[in-house]
């Protein structure tokens, strides 16, 4: 057995408990014997991930479920091959389940030709389907499930006392997950999950990439505000809602106006 080493009371991040990096942010909550995996990674890590979970003198047999954020490669390419070994449940958004129990490999960013990116997506049954306003728990523990798309259209945050466990909302640095149409991304939507986040009393935030930090108002303010431009840019294609320069190169072509 080895030491426990909590970010929070009831949390283990296990890359920090690993002491090394081995891919997304995978969170153990727990309550006594009972406990859940917020995320998993990659297949390559999942019996790293196994072995260290036993290190630290969790009963296998007590996993609860495996939690998807959403349904993202590099999030939940493991799932298949973890809930054979913990013989447990996987928990999802409706919507990332349907991309989790067909192995779906583009919208989930399994599959990018161009970047000669060609990961596989090992289907899984998605035993429950969570959605806003659910309850999930875990010994005495209850998480406040929260719909909060943005990044992708399925994308869930979780809710732990003054914790919220973010996803890919929002990074310390002030980036966000990534904005593509082809992942089911949202403008519109992010912005109104961030004010949400913003505007709440969650005083944590844990993302499911890099270091947890304390919640930033003036920080989210400018991802918003950077967000919002992107309104009416080409920057994201089709996820904008206009691009105003269109109109205005109409009207010149009407008028016939010629550089100056």
């Amino acid at each position: 057995m080895i030491t426990r080493k909590p970010i929070f009371p009831h949390v283990i991040e296990l890359n920090m408990q690993a002491g090394h990096l081995m891919g997304c942010n995978v969170y153990l909550v727990y309550d006594a014997d009972e406990w859940m995996l917020l995320d998993i990674g990659y297949e390559d890590t999942v019996e790293e991930i196994v072995d260290l979970i036993r290190d630290l003198d969790f009963p296998l047999s007590h996993c609860k479920t495996l939690l998807a954020t959403h349904a993202d490669v590099d999030h939940s390419q493991g799932f298949a091959k973890a809930k054979q070994i913990l013989k447990t449940s996987v928990t999802a958004h409706p919507r990332a389940a349907h991309l989790l129990e067909t192995g779906d490999r583009l919208q989930t960013f399994a599959e990018i030709d161009a970047q000669g990116i060609h990961e596989s997506m090992p289907p899984v049954i998605v035993e429950h389907k969570v959605n806003e306003g659910d309850t999930l728990r875990v010994g005495s523990l209850e998480l406040e499930v929260w719909s909060t798309p943005g990044h992708a259209d399925s994308q869930l945050a979780f809710r732990l006392g003054n914790l919220l466990l973010s996803g890919d909302n929002i990074y310390r640095d002030g980036g966000v997950g990534a904005i593509d149409a082809h992942h089911g991304s949202d403008i519109p939507s992010f912005i109104r999950s961030l004010e949400r986040i913003r505007d709440s009393s969650i005083e944590w935030l844990l993302p499911s990439h890099g270091p947890y930090f304390r919640k930033d108002v003036a920080m989210i303010n400018r991802v918003l505000d950077r967000l919002r431009g992107y309104l009416h840019l080409s920057d994201f294609g089709t996820c904008a809602i206009d691009w105003p320069l269109m109109k205005l190169w109409e009207q010149e072509i009407a008028e016939g106006k010629l550089p100056e």
